[in-house]
């Protein structure tokens, strides 16, 4: 059973949430205000927040920023009717692993928390080289010629995705299943949006990447 915390301030939707992750068997609280939210996750420990961006007192972006100072690992899905590109690169530079806007559609939720829940449990080999590169499975770490390299977990399952498939195109919808889990998905922003931020973690100048590459009208392809 995974625990589960929403952070939500329309009282109908997070009973609403709250009941169809229970049915799904996990632990689930919910709270509606950013200071809240706060105390109950440093209380309850969850596997994975829900969090909406427009709360009373902290906002959602406070909130998160607050929780990265506490942990680093716990999974945070953003969920809110904000859905400019600015909006969601500033959820994912603060920390947050998937982003979705209201409305939105409950299986498609559903989906992405298991796939949230589930990052975890992957057997990989120990170590994975690319170019100046270097993953560590176990310890879920990325170094670039020796130096840490700070990833988001979403971050690090779609660089080891395209690195393992080096030289090789991969679809936006390819790594859609892959890295969220998607069993059926159309084409989002979610890829290209993970992208943009790899590039500007992994790269000596992003805006002329040399190992993250677009492939026109298909996706991305790593270049070792």
């Amino acid at each position: 059973m995974s625990r589960i915390l929403i952070v939500e301030d329309e009282p109908d939707l997070a009973r609403g949430l709250r009941s169809n992750l229970e049915i799904e068997g996990h632990e689930v609280q919910a709270v509606h205000d950013g200071q809240g939210a706060l105390e109950l996750a440093r209380r309850f420990g969850p596997d994975l927040i829900v969090l909406d961006l427009m709360l009373p007192g902290l906002d959602g972006l406070r909130v998160l920023s607050e929780l990265r100072r506490d942990d680093s690992a716990t999974p945070v899905l953003i969920l809110t009717a904000k859905e400019t590109e600015g909006d969601k690169v500033r959820g994912l530079r603060l920390g947050a692993d998937d982003y979705m806007t209201k409305p939105f559609g409950l299986l498609e939720l559903l989906a992405r928390v298991e796939a949230l829940l589930r990052r975890g449990g992957r057997q990989l080999a120990p170590s994975l080289r690319a170019g100046e590169l270097e993953i560590q499975t176990g310890a879920r770490t990325v170094t670039r010629a020796g130096e840490l390299v700070s990833l988001r977990p979403m971050e690090y399952d779609l660089l080891l995705a395209l690195v393992r498939r080096r030289g090789t195109a991969a679809s936006r919808l390819e790594l859609l299943r892959e890295v969220w889990g998607y069993a059926n998905a159309a084409e989002t922003r979610t890829v290209d949006t993970h992208v943009f931020e790899l590039r500007h973690k992994l790269e000596r100048d992003p805006a002329h990447p040399r190992h993250i590459l677009t492939v026109w009208r298909v996706g991305y392809r790593f270049q070792a």
